[in-house]
């Protein structure tokens, strides 16, 4: 087995690429930084969207498998819907084209829950969730799912999966998982209204356990698979794990949650209240079912991270 990961200098491309090394599985690694690699690996730039073919097709000569982290993410302050639908959909696309033509195992796809719905609503997620994305992000996500799978297909073959994740916490996150946790460590009293909503997340070492489960499953597998720890964790819970780590007291007020909701529509943040009291549950059941074991010490880790200082990740070796 020798295994491309794109993606390979990023947050989750990281822990996938530690633990495929771990698993002893030969490597390649791609990513729009190699120099952040460092010698001694078969490690290649990643191409742009609109490469020529040769370069995709070069990236997966002599690769069995591929598992495919690299992206845009949703945090990305000025990316557009073009940026998104460019480096999202088209690269994945052409990438698995490349991979459906000369890789002969298998491709794991990464996408997110946003491929299936949007911040502000409450619901739970399986493999079976009719996909309603509501935003650039997540339209570009379910664009590529599509494309993937289906440049596979074309080619009669039905090695590739898409992995759906939600927030992934660990050393080095971003998003808004690190945005509760600067929040918790300032100390300050935070009103527990907005904090009431229950939501799935993922560590990262368990979204590259689910990763080298679908690599070496034996079987066929699924198109679309939901990675999440279990059980769910409220927003609350979540801080109060970050200050636990910080070595802070909670400090969450009752305040009433109608009054807040009526103060952020003022304010004109009503989205930023439905986003943060909407309930996302996802369920990992299908993976579980397969042998897959789901993280459930999540606000142990959570706060694990916060003594830690939220460290990056160390440098590839």
């Amino acid at each position: 087995m020798k295994v491309l990961v794109t993606g390979a200098t990023g947050f989750i491309g990281r822990q996938v690429v530690h633990q495929l090394r771990q698993a002893g599985a030969e490597l390649r690694l791609a990513s729009r930084y190699p120099e952040r690699i460092g010698p001694g690996h078969d490690a290649m730039r990643m191409p742009g969207f609109d490469a020529p073919a040769a370069a995709f097709l070069a990236l997966t000569r002599d690769v069995t498998d591929v598992v495919h982290c690299a992206g845009l993410n949703n945090d990305a302050g000025n990316a557009i819907e073009a940026d998104f639908r460019a480096v999202n959909t088209e690269l994945s696309a052409r990438l698995a084209q490349a991979a459906a033509e000369q890789a002969s195992g298998r491709f794991i796809h990464l996408s997110s829950i946003r491929a299936v719905i949007g911040a502000r609503v409450s619901a739970t997620i399986d493999a079976d969730t009719i996909a309603d994305p509501q935003c650039a992000y997540g339209r570009s996500k379910r664009e590529a799912e599509i494309r993937v799978l289906d440049a596979y297909a074309s080619h009669d073959r039905f090695h590739a999966t898409v992995l759906r994740l939600p927030p992934v916490y660990g050393t080095g996150m971003k998003g808004n998982l690190a945005t509760l946790m600067r929040l918790a460590d300032t100390g300050l009293p935070l009103p527990a209204g907005p904090l009431t909503g229950t939501r799935s997340v993922l560590s990262s070492r368990s979204a590259a356990g689910a990763v080298w489960h679908l690599l070496n499953r034996s079987g066929p597998l699924r198109p679309i698979y939901v990675a999440s720890d279990v059980p769910p964790v409220s927003v609350a819970a979540i801080v109060g794990a970050f200050r636990n780590g910080f070595a802070r007291p909670k400090r969450l007020m009752a305040v009433p949650a109608g009054l807040l909701r009526t103060a952020s529509v003022l304010l004109g943040k009503r989205t930023s209240w439905d986003s943060m009291t909407a309930t996302q549950i996802c369920d990992p059941s299908l993976l579980v079912s397969e042998g897959w074991q789901p993280e459930t010490a999540t606000l142990e880790w959570l706060a694990e991270i916060a003594r830690l200082g939220n460290a990056q990740s160390p440098a590839l070796r």
